[in-house]
């Protein structure tokens, strides 16, 4: 094989009650302190989907049903991909490999520090820009 593939990174925009779940990045890794949408890298084998639901029950011991991928991002040599993950009544997350978690309101997203990948698809769901029940838009 010439060349690194590409890694693909999976992380969910979980929206309940018209609030998203987002987590801020533990000390000492990259992009640390910043805020994301939970997930992580998909390991050998693994589905996406595999790989979001891993990450959810690793992050916040919470097992969830992913949809349909909402958003591609390149970042160097990562392929971002973020999917509309539905809320289960019932659960409850803990910050189990995150610092901490928060349910923000849509439009008070662009207030917290994302990683610069991540700032246009921040950008257009603080303006409502994607459905977050309907079809997969294109990105």
């Amino acid at each position: 094989m010439s060349g690194s593939p590409t890694r693909v990174v999976v992380a969910g925009v979980i929206v309940h009650g018209g609030r998203v779940l987002v987590s801020q990045r533990r000390p000492g890794g990259g992009q640390a302190g910043r805020w994301e949408f939970p997930g992580g890298k998909r390991e050998r084998g693994e589905t996406d989907q595999a790989a979001l639901r891993r990450e959810l029950m690793e992050e916040l011991g919470v097992e969830l049903r992913v949809g349909e991928r909402l958003w591609t991002a390149p970042a160097g040599p990562l392929e971002l991909r973020f999917y509309r993950v539905p809320w289960a009544p019932g659960l409850r997350p803990r910050p189990l490999g995150v610092v901490q978690f928060r349910w923000v309101r849509l439009e008070d997203l662009p207030a917290y520090p994302f990683p610069p990948a991540d700032d246009e698809l921040v950008r257009r769901l603080a303006a409502g820009a994607l459905p977050l029940g309907g079809p997969t838009p294109s990105a």
